[in-house]
């Protein structure tokens, strides 16, 4: 995936272009971003050189844990990024991207944690916390 793509918050008040390598979807079922998101996390990571914001000024950061924080639209409450302190990379919300965004899925993490209302059936890897490639923030 080299192209260079682009997203949004739902308002419009934060715009985004991504450009070179997005890692695959990485859907987390912890509870802070079940909490946040009302259901699950769904996100590609991009690394930081690579992204520019329009709008950055409309960007709430909350520290959501220690080493990681959350970005959302302060205007509309679309979250849209989560960022660890000790990276050089952003994970960036899948459903942010506007289509057609060439995303793929590529696995699960968190699955313990996952909510009790649904099933994980989609045949990708999934894993009780996360994997050595995909670094989580500390709980």
């Amino acid at each position: 995936m080299g192209n260079s793509r682009t997203g949004s918050c739902g308002c419009g008040a934060v715009r985004f272009t991504a450009k070179g390598r997005l890692r695959g979807v990485v859907y987390c079922h912890c509870s802070q971003c079940r909490k946040q998101s009302g259901h699950f996390y769904a996100a590609t990571n991009v690394a930081e050189a690579d992204i520019g914001i329009e709008g950055a000024e409309n960007i709430t950061w909350y520290r959501g844990s220690e080493t990681a924080q959350r970005g959302f639209c302060r205007v509309c409450g679309s979250a849209l990024f989560w960022k660890h302190d000790d990276l050089d990379t952003i994970s960036v919300m899948a459903g942010a991207f506007d289509t057609p965004s060439g995303l793929q899925g590529q696995s699960h993490i968190f699955v313990a944690d996952k909510g009790d209302y649904y099933e994980i059936d989609d045949g990708l890897p999934q894993f009780v916390r996360s994997t050595r490639d995909i670094k989580v923030a500390d709980e």
